[in-house]
């Protein structure tokens, strides 16, 4: 094998994060080399795999567009493409183009204390090639790029019709005239139930149970009034910073009066579905709001799409699969044409790469998170997983600036390797993420533990992680340094 080449970092992912995170230390770091690895044919991630129709974002893109870069088109909550573009667009804005490597799948690193390097294996076009780096910056998501989860529906094998899950969208799909039935009840099932009712004769959201969903105007009048009178980035920031702090608002009301939320909730509701509809048992979800992600519906699209009756939602569970669509357990039968299983993600920490330190395999889940980017017992790495109550890209912005900070600060003292430790015996381990969604509590076993209080604790806030990632030392004890660099 040929001698691998050497960066002082590397970046997994070429999507969202990684694309940022390549920004933030092109303009930050500009002495570093490095390179993108995306395991794709093309940049983007989430917003270039998914293809279903009405595919757009959950959040508003004032929050989720970068911190450096403004949203420079009208409508805040995006569709899948106008956001694929604005991530390329970044790319090639910011230099970062030159630096990304497609069609390289890095499936192991090793990390080696005598010298402080990561050497990563990667697959590239049927051929294994290696690459060495100072420091390893995991961009990949949290979710398996392979393929969703579908449960073992009974019956499958008999129905005559097509079964499809949406992170595998056929090219050119035909459901015109079609009766589609849509199990699911999360984002994406909220946004491919209305943007199928333009061609299909009857779409059906069927439900094992419901979920908080909440409408708001696809398009931000407080930005697009700022924009025309200030400056584009102060614009920006202004509108950024309106959305952070009513995120945080609602989030804060949420956990605190769950009672209240609800009934905002389900007020915005009535308004939309009108005083007839059965809201119970439809939209009543049997736990309180956030414990699982709200889902956003912009311009009240699903509500008027079941207003209209192009679509319609059941709530409940699905028997067995018939030749011609679904027995429900409550005797109650459902033609189908073409059903769609938007029934969650597969969890897959890191894309599934394999970690070994100094020749021992890494064990994610007995390892702590530090600040919610790095982990115990791993040198030079950082990570990028975002936030589940407010936009992704507010937690990569800061996790990219942090890397950054810590880079530098290593440069000045020369050290050669950093590595979190928790030597705090009353640090106890709790789950990463707290919340009660299926995909999540079907893989949060395999996934590294936060810690019950402050730097190994998580509290999903974006303006407490200001502080903690932006302004607090990065020497702060618990994060340890170590070696010299050589002249």
């Amino acid at each position: 094998m040929a001698t691998p080449q050497h960066f002082d970092v590397l970046i997994v992912g070429a999507g969202l994060s990684g694309v940022g995170a390549a920004c933030h230390l092109h303009e930050a770091c500009p002495g570093k080399t490095y390179a993108l690895l995306e395991q794709r044919d093309a940049v983007g991630g989430t917003w270039d795999l998914f293809r279903y129709p009405g595919i757009r974002s959950d959040s508003d893109m004032y929050t989720l567009g970068y911190a450096f870069k403004p949203w420079p088109h009208a409508n805040a909550i995006a569709d899948g493409p106008t956001i694929l573009s604005y991530v390329q667009e970044t790319a090639r804005e910011y230099g970062v183009d030159p630096h990304i490597r497609l069609g390289h799948r890095a499936t192991k690193a090793r990390w080696s204390g005598a010298d402080s390097k990561w050497t990563v294996d990667i697959e590239r076009g049927g051929a294994l090639v290696q690459m060495t780096c100072n420091f390893l910056y995991l961009c990949s998501g949290y979710y398996n790029y392979a393929g969703g989860f579908t449960p073992a529906f009974a019956g499958i094998e008999k129905f005559r019709g097509q079964v499809l899950h949406p992170q595998k969208w056929p090219e050119n799909l035909d459901y015109s005239g079609k009766k589609v039935v849509v199990i699911g009840s999360g984002a994406t099932a909220v946004t491919l139930v209305p943007a199928m009712t333009d061609k299909a004769a009857h779409v059906t959201m069927l439900q094992r149970s419901p979920t908080y969903i909440v409408s708001l105007p696809s398009k931000d009048w407080f930005a697009n009034l700022t924009r025309r009178f200030l400056p584009a980035k102060f614009a920006y920031m202004l509108a950024r910073w309106k959305n952070v702090l009513r995120q945080q608002f609602f989030y804060w009301v949420a956990r605190r009066w769950p009672d209240v939320m609800k009934g905002l909730v389900r007020a915005g509701l009535r308004k939309e579905l009108g005083p007839d509809f059965p809201i119970r048992p439809h939209f009543t979800p049997s736990y309180n709001p956030w414990d699982q992600r709200l889902c956003l519906v912009p311009d009240a699209d699903l509500f008027r799409a079941l207003r209209q009756g192009k679509a319609s939602v059941i709530t409940d569970q699905v028997e067995t699969f018939t030749e011609n669509g679904l027995k429900l357990k409550s005797g109650q039968e459902l033609a189908a044409d073409i059903v769609i299983t938007a029934t969650g993600l597969e969890l897959l920490a890191f894309g599934g790469m394999q970690l070994v330190v100094d020749g021992k395999p890494f064990e994610l889940p007995k390892a702590l998170s530090y600040r919610g980017l790095m982990l115990t017992e791993l040198p030079n790495l950082a990570y990028t997983v975002g936030y589940t109550n407010a936009s992704w890209t507010l937690k990569a912005d800061l996790v990219a600036n942090y890397v950054c900070r810590l880079l530098k600060f290593m440069d000045r003292k020369g050290y050669t390797a950093c590595v979190p430790r928790c030597t705090d015996p009353s640090i106890t381990p709790e789950p990463l993420i707290s919340f009660s969604s299926g995909y999540v509590q079907r893989a949060i076993d395999s996934f590294p533990k936060q810690g019950s209080k402050l730097p190994w604790k998580l509290y999903q806030n974006y303006i407490r992680d200001i502080f903690l990632l932006r302004h607090s030392p990065v020497d702060d004890g618990a994060l340890q340094f170590s070696g010299s660099r050589t002249s």
